[in-house]
C-alpha cells in the first residue's frame, strides 16, 4: 500500500507509521521508473503504488539538484536553485492533490491549499521575473560575495553540491511536508471553519510580500529616476533626502526592515500550524521544513544586511532602531530624513 491506514488524526503525524515504512520504497524507485518509462499505464500504476511523500522526496534528492548542480558549474553560474524557489514548492503542493484526486481521497481542503499556493508561486515568480531574475546571465550578487569568500574552487564546487543544490532543494520539498499530513487525514477530518480561517491567514501573508515588495519596487524606481534627474518624484511620497538616504525607510519598511521576508516566512509557518491544528498536536515532524526555511532566512538576512550596512552609512541606525523581521514595540522608528537633514547641519 502507498498510504497508511490511520484511524484518528494524530496519528496522521506518526513518523513511524506514515513515513518510516515507506523508506524502502526509495531503493527500487530508479528502476522501476526507467522500466515504466516509455509506458504511459506503468508510470501511472507505479506512480500511485508509491508513496507520495517519497516521490517527491526522490525528486528532490536527484532530478532537481542534479540539473542544478550541472548547469551551475557548467555556466558557473549559481542562481539555478533561485530560478525555481518560486515553483518547486507548488509543483510538490500540487503533486500532493493530484495524487489525492487519484486515490479518489476527500479534497477541499487540499484543493484551497493548491490555489493558495498557486497564487503564492505567481507572485514571487512575477517579482523575481521584473527584477530580471530570468534574465540570462542574471545572478544573486549574494553568491559573488560568497564566491570571494570562498575562494578555493574544489571547497566551492562542494558547497555547491551539498548546500547550493542539494540542501535548497531539499528545503523547497521540506516547506511542504504538512501538505502530506494533510492528505493523509483528508479521509479523518471533514473541512471546518479552521480551514477557512487559515486559507485567509495565508492570502494575507501573501498580500503583505506583494504590499512590501511593491513599495521597495517604488522606492527604487524613484531612486533611480532621482539618480539620472536629480529631481524627487513629482508625487511626494519620497522626498531627495529620503532617496539620497539610499533605502527605503517608508510604509511597511518603517516598521519592520524586512516585511516582505517576515511574510514569506509567515507563509510556511501558518501551513505548519494549519496540520497541527487539524490533527490536534502541538508540533510533529512535518515542521522540519519551516523550521529550516527559518534558519535559512536568518542567515541569508545576516548577509543581505551586512552587504547594505556597508554600503549605507545610515543603515546601523535602522538596525537600531527597526526590528529585522517583527515589529517591535519599542522601536524609535527611523527619523524623517529631512528633519535629520537639517539637524546634521
Amino acid at each position: 500500500m502507498a498510504l497508511p491506514l490511520l484511524k484518528s488524526a494524530v496519528a496522521c503525524t506518526d513518523f513511524t507509521r506514515t513515513v518510516e515504512p515507506y523508506i524502502s520504497q526509495l531503493y527500487d524507485l530508479p528502476q522501476k521508473f526507467l522500466q515504466s518509462a516509455t509506458n504511459a499505464q506503468a508510470l501511472k500504476e507505479l506512480y500511485l503504488n508509491t508513496n507520495p511523500l517519497l516521490s517527491a522526496f526522490a525528486v528532490s534528492l536527484t532530478l532537481v539538484p542534479i540539473i542544478a548542480l550541472v548547469v551551475s558549474e557548467v555556466n558557473k553560474n549559481y542562481s539555478q536553485i533561485d530560478r525555481v524557489w518560486s515553483l518547486l514548492p507548488t509543483v510538490y503542493n500540487l503533486h500532493y492533490v493530484a495524487y489525492a484526486h487519484a486515490k479518489g481521497l476527500p479534497t477541499q481542503r487540499l484543493d484551497s491549499l493548491a490555489i493558495i499556493s498557486t497564487v503564492w508561486s505567481a507572485r514571487l515568480t512575477y517579482n523575481y521575473w521584473r527584477k530580471g531574475g530570468y534574465t540570462v546571465g542574471s545572478e544573486d550578487y549574494r553568491w559573488n560575495i560568497v564566491k570571494d569568500y570562498v575562494s578555493n574552487p574544489v571547497i566551492f564546487f562542494i558547497f555547491n553540491v551539498v548546500f547550493i543544490s542539494w540542501a535548497q532543494s531539499f528545503l523547497l520539498f521540506s516547506v511542504t511536508l504538512p501538505t502530506y499530513v494533510l492528505l493523509l487525514a483528508a479521509p479523518i477530518i471533514k473541512p471546518q471553519t479552521a480551514d477557512i480561517a487559515f486559507s485567509q491567514i495565508l492570502l494575507g501573508c501573501i498580500f503583505l510580500a506583494y504590499a512590501s515588495d511593491q513599495q521597495q519596487w517604488d522606492f527604487y524606481a524613484a531612486k533611480n529616476s532621482y539618480q539620472k534627474t536629480a529631481k524627487a518624484p513629482p508625487s511626494g511620497r519620497f522626498t531627495a533626502a529620503d532617496l539620497d538616504r539610499g533605502f527605503n525607510t517608508k510604509g511597511l519598511w518603517s516598521l519592520s526592515r524586512h516585511p516582505n521576508f517576515l511574510a514569506e516566512q509567515s507563509v510556511w509557518v501558518t501551513l505548519y500550524i494549519w496540520s497541527c491544528w487539524m490533527t490536534g498536536t502541538s508540533y510533529h515532524w512535518a515542521g522540519l521544513g519551516a523550521a529550516s526555511y527559518l534558519i535559512l532566512f536568518q542567515s541569508s538576512t545576516w548577509l543581505t544586511e551586512l552587504i547594505t550596512a556597508g554600503k549605507y552609512p545610515d543603515y546601523k541606525m535602522y538596525q537600531k532602531r527597526v526590528g529585522k523581521f517583527v515589529p517591535s514595540l519599542w522601536g524609535e522608528g527611523m527619523p524623517d530624513a529631512n528633519v535629520e537633514g537639517k539637524k546634521q547641519k
